[in-house]
């Protein structure tokens, strides 16, 4: 079962906000998911974004693959740097 990390789309018409979860690349947008990581608003004068930052290093380690905007949202966050950091340092101690 490959896993992504992707937007689930919430709110009405014209009022977007997503949710960041972890699903089954198989399965459709806003359907079944296996677990929240974080929230994206970006309606609000200023992006609001929360994101859990244990659960998505996890699902990172695990071999979930980021779509292009969750990739470019945990770069903003500092997750995606901090993931590549631990990578280098489990490689450098075996």
């Amino acid at each position: 079962m490959a896993v992504k990390l992707r937007l689930k789309r919430m709110g009405g018409r014209q009022k977007p906000y997503y949710r960041i979860v972890a699903a089954d690349s198989r399965s459709p947008r806003d359907g079944k998911f296996i677990e929240l990581v974080g929230t994206y608003n970006p309606v609000k004068g200023s992006e609001v974004v929360t994101i859990d930052e244990e659960k998505a290093l996890k699902w990172l380690a695990n071999g979930a693959e980021p779509t292009d905007t969750v990739r470019n949202i945990l770069s903003t966050q500092g997750i995606m740097k901090k993931f590549a950091d631990s990578k280098t340092k489990a490689s450098k101690k075996a």
